[in-house]
């Protein structure tokens, strides 16, 4: 059995891959658009290196393993990423169920991504959360000009609700999410519904294989 903790005040979920289950999309995406540049991964490499980044890191990243990116090539794979996405991305499964019981047991959640209120208006639009978070709930590395893995997006939103770290919890699919997490001194649960999730294990997250989970480990 997992320790029992204290119903958090606060519940910040990481967007993709979390909220919606975008991540194996992009990175399809990715690997298209890198081959197109000299870089050939598959798409379970391109997750394992650059799930959870921003794509200027990705683009430092990808230039580092050979990929010729010219210098706007962060526009060039955000246009394809958006059109893509706006093909149709699914909320990950069990995800209103729990909005519900938040909502149910009075307690606030917001979203806190290091993609762009602009992508996030395509994912969560598509599935009814972009007006449930925007604008007073939602908190955008490209808006604040801090990413994870700096703790700087999670401490935002814990001070624009008023609530202390401690009282926090973090959803994450992420190491540089959890390790943003951890950094702000708040509990993070690590959804990890394929592989082992070891690596988010390892840096201190509570591994949680279904969103059903989630209740019980909040204590609602």
């Amino acid at each position: 059995m997992p320790p029992t903790f204290p119903t958090p005040k606060l519940v910040i979920f990481d967007c993709d891959g979390v909220l919606v289950d975008s991540e194996r999309l992009t990175s399809q995406v990715l690997v298209d658009n890198l081959a197109a540049h000299g870089l050939r991964l598959s798409v379970e490499q391109a997750m394992a290196q650059f799930v959870g980044g921003t794509m200027a890191g990705v683009m430092q990243k990808a230039r580092a393993m050979g990929a010729d990116l010219p210098s706007d090539w962060v526009d060039e794979i955000y246009v394809e990423t958006y059109a893509r996405l706006a093909q149709g991305v699914p909320l990950v499964s069990g995800i209103p169920e729990l909005l519900a019981r938040l909502d149910q047991a009075q307690i606030p959640c917001c979203v806190a991504s290091n993609g762009s209120e602009e992508k996030m208006r395509i994912t969560l639009g598509q599935n009814g959360l972009w007006e449930r978070f925007h604008p007073q709930a939602m908190f955008s590395a490209h808006a604040l000009g801090v990413a994870k893995p700096e703790p700087g997006l999670f401490l935002a939103a814990a001070s624009h609700f008023g609530v202390q770290a401690r009282d926090c919890l973090v959803i994450e699919d992420s190491a540089s999410g959890v390790t943003a997490a951890l950094r702000a001194g708040m509990r993070c649960l690590a959804y990890a519904p394929h592989g082992d999730g070891a690596r988010l294990a390892e840096l201190g997250g509570e591994l949680v294989r279904d969103m059903a989970e989630v209740p019980a480990r909040l204590s609602i």
